[in-house]
């Protein structure tokens, strides 16, 4: 379990995190939802170990990570450009972690994960070869191969859209079930954060708004802000919405998806 305990955090005198505090357990995906500058980023980068907490604290499996420095902590992110090595081909991007490593992970957990991700035809291939899913694929592959503790996620899906789209959200949700991986991912799309997710974490300037299941939180929200929230900016097909709610799909969400 992940527990977030009372976290703060300041910028030149202004307030990004003000006392968060929530427990992820094991193997879920938890969405940080929230609009532009309300501090998901910035709490994203404080359970990875790459910003410094003002106060409170961060516990993962009883120990306590809030001074651990981030390369002992055992949590990965794929951020959201991908950052791979545009001189590697899609094969040496993924095991390059391996090299300092090498006994992470075994040549069949590697393949195992290259055949789970779909990528075995796209190995040799240059990065500027690849598109914008094969890219995520890669990253996700690269990611995983030094088994995180944690997998991060920083707008994972951003710059997808359609049939791909679908598509690395279900590798995402196939990745987080079949290795029990603990997964939080950054979004500003209620959409990806509703359909992808077992727990969705809106915030807003820097507090909690709600933290619940998606069905939770469209059905019973806690705020007129989390209402308004999800009402103004959720753009959904059909599809994914009865997918999710069947149903038992409230009937203003059932308007915006019309």
């Amino acid at each position: 379990m992940l527990q977030l305990q009372d976290i703060h955090k300041s910028y030149d005198g202004k307030v990004i995190l003000d006392g968060i505090s929530l427990d992820i357990n094991d193997g879920e995906i938890v969405s940080i939802l929230g609009p532009s500058g309300s501090g998901k980023t910035t709490l994203l980068n404080a359970i990875l170990g790459l910003t410094e907490i003002d106060g409170g604290r961060i516990v993962f499996d009883g120990k306590d990570l809030t001074g651990v420095p981030m390369k002992d902590r055992g949590f990965n992110i794929v951020f959201q450009d991908y950052a791979l090595f545009p001189n590697l081909n899609a094969y040496e991007n993924i095991v390059y972690g391996l090299r300092n490593k090498p006994n992470i992970s075994t040549p069949d957990e590697v393949k195992e994960l290259i055949e789970l991700l779909g990528l075995k035809e796209h190995l040799n291939k240059r990065i500027d070869q690849l598109s914008g899913g094969q890219k995520q694929r890669v990253a996700l592959a690269r990611t995983l191969v030094m088994k995180p503790k944690i997998l991060l996620l920083d707008e994972p899906l951003s710059a997808l859209d359609g049939v791909i789209k679908e598509s690395i959200k279900e590798r995402i949700q196939l990745i987080a079930k079949q290795y029990h991986l603990t997964t939080i991912i950054v979004t500003h799309d209620p959409e990806e954060a509703l359909t992808l997710s077992d727990k969705v974490l809106i915030i807003n300037e820097g507090q909690i708004s709600q933290y619940d299941q998606p069905h939770v939180i469209v059905n019973a929200p806690r705020t007129q802000f989390v209402e308004n929230f999800i009402l103004s900016q959720l753009r959904i097909k059909r599809d994914n919405i009865f997918r999710l709610f069947g149903d038992n799909m409230p009937a203003a969400i059932a308007g915006v998806a019309r």
